[in-house]
């Protein structure tokens, strides 16, 4: 956690966090697996190709999270002050910018 990130006792992603971890872990598998790739001199397109896996599969646990987040984290900007719910807002804001740019 760091400064700007609000305690909270659970996160948004608690409901979907073992299909998280899962999928996290076989990313985890394919990152081992290319790199074993380049130990053994593979072609560069195949190498490529996994590398755009990778990314895919990293994008879509990052489109889980935020998914989540917008749906419990956020759930309560209705009760919050003027200021909370712009902070919130553009805390997303900046996620999903951070997501589209990357």
């Amino acid at each position: 956690m760091n400064a700007k990130t609000p305690a909270r006792a659970v996160p948004g992603y608690i409901d979907s966090k073992d299909e998280q971890l899962r999928r996290l872990r076989r990313i985890e598998g394919q990152v081992r697996g290319l790199q074993k790739m380049v130990e053994s001199d593979t072609y560069c397109i195949d190498i490529l190709t996994q590398v755009s896996a990778a990314t895919k599969a990293l994008e879509a646990v990052a489109l889980g999270l935020l998914d989540d987040h917008l749906k419990h984290c956020m759930s309560d900007l209705a009760d919050g002050s003027e200021t909370d719910r712009s902070q919130k807002l553009e805390e997303a804001s900046a996620a999903i910018a951070r997501l589209v740019r990357s």
